[in-house]
């Protein structure tokens, strides 16, 4: 429970820290225009149609980040050949890691305790899926 209030004070910091104002990129080929702006000039709204249509051009190179998920690790790694789609897009689940440690970990085990097993790590093979 401590940890929890520990998160929210941070959180909280945060939010205090945040400047105020509206958040958006400057860069007006990947941001969409304002609402107000789509109901007045035609170009806005040509431009939010192919923005979320076609997307915007990513330059070539790869790229690989990952977040602290409830489960452990989750990871994206991206490959762009210049285009507006992905050229390889992987997407590592915390999952996968646990699957991976299965063999090990049930080593010396009998075959029934192998379900017992899969439901400790909490393995949700939806998300291991190759």
């Amino acid at each position: 429970m401590e940890e929890m209030r520990q998160s929210l004070r941070i959180m909280m910091q945060c939010i205090n820290k945040m400047p105020s104002g509206v958040y958006k990129v400057d860069d007006h080929k990947v941001t969409p225009p304002r609402r107000a702006e789509m109901k007045e000039s035609m170009e806005a709204l040509i431009h939010h149609f192919k923005l979320f249509s076609e997307g915007f051009v990513v330059p070539p190179g790869t790229t690989y980040t990952a977040i602290e998920a409830p489960k452990g690790e989750m990871g994206v790694y991206l490959v762009s050949d210049g285009t507006s789609k992905p050229y390889r897009l992987h997407i590592k689940a915390p999952g996968f890691v646990h699957l991976a440690a299965l063999d090990r970990i049930s080593r010396r085990h009998m075959l029934a305790d192998l379900v017992a097993i899969i439901g400790t790590l909490d393995i949700v093979f939806g998300e291991v899926d190759r």
